[in-house]
């Protein structure tokens, strides 16, 4: 059974709620969807999300993280109840390797060749295929875990608690070094189907161009503004010496 798999590779599985190992139990179908991944050098991280279709009639979502930081770099997997929790795991996860002093040049020309791609125009979507998912707490989630002062304010707020289903994509992701510091960017959007038949989205810049390395996320209204915000914190990065 696909669910007693998931449970006895997880090295954390004992953290999950008893409630909800018990709810698995009444698990009917399942699908299992890539939601993000990073590959470097040194790191290999992966995240999937498994939702379940229960005999009640209702669904659970699992998140399993996947990563090399095992002894000889063996695989070893993580679960996870909420996509907060997972997230945050996976920016606890060793940066990885930092690039010879000597190279330092030559990364910085490749960073700022990158800049010049985040305003390009990206390619034309799929539909997004949304899922009832407590979405309005998803919302609220989002928008209450964003630092920067131009986050979205109450009027976007007020409209996304009208969520009844969601939809999460990863449209960019990129690991850097700059002056011999790792700094890694993602950007998320988060798109809403609303009770009132419309749609609308947010888009969350996710990384760790901050001076301790800290991770750090910001929320925006649009993609445009989220795409600048990346920019500008890469090139004050790229400053640094």
């Amino acid at each position: 059974m696909h669910v007693e798999r998931l449970l006895g590779r997880a090295l954390n599985s004992f953290d999950l709620p008893d409630a909800l190992v018990t709810r698995l139990d009444s698990a009917l179908a399942h699908a299992s969807s890539l939601h993000s991944s990073h590959h470097s050098a040194a790191l290999h991280r992966t995240t999937y999300r498994h939702t379940y279709l229960l005999a009640d009639g209702s669904s659970l979502t699992l998140w399993e993280l996947v990563h090399n930081t095992g002894r000889d770099g063996h695989e070893q997997h993580e679960l996870y109840a909420d996509e907060t929790d997972v997230r945050l795991a996976a920016s606890r996860l060793p940066a990885g390797f930092t690039e010879p002093e000597d190279d330092l040049a030559v990364d910085l020309d490749a960073d700022l060749e990158w800049l010049g791609t985040l305003l390009a125009r990206p390619p034309v979507p799929a539909p997004p295929m949304y899922v009832p998912d407590d979405s309005a707490d998803h919302a609220r989630r989002v928008l209450r875990r964003a630092e920067n002062e131009d986050r979205p304010g109450e009027a976007v707020a007020a409209r996304l608690r009208g969520a009844f289903a969601h939809h999460i994509k990863q449209v960019f992701g990129r690991q850097c070094s700059v002056a011999g510091k790792d700094a890694g960017f993602t950007l998320y959007e988060h798109a809403f189907l609303l009770l009132d038949g419309s749609e609308m989205s947010v888009w969350e810049v996710e990384h760790t161009a901050t001076p301790d390395g800290r991770h750090m996320c910001e929320v925006y209204e649009d993609e445009h503004t989220a795409r600048d915000a990346m920019e500008r914190r890469a090139r004050v990065r790229g400053r640094v010496r």
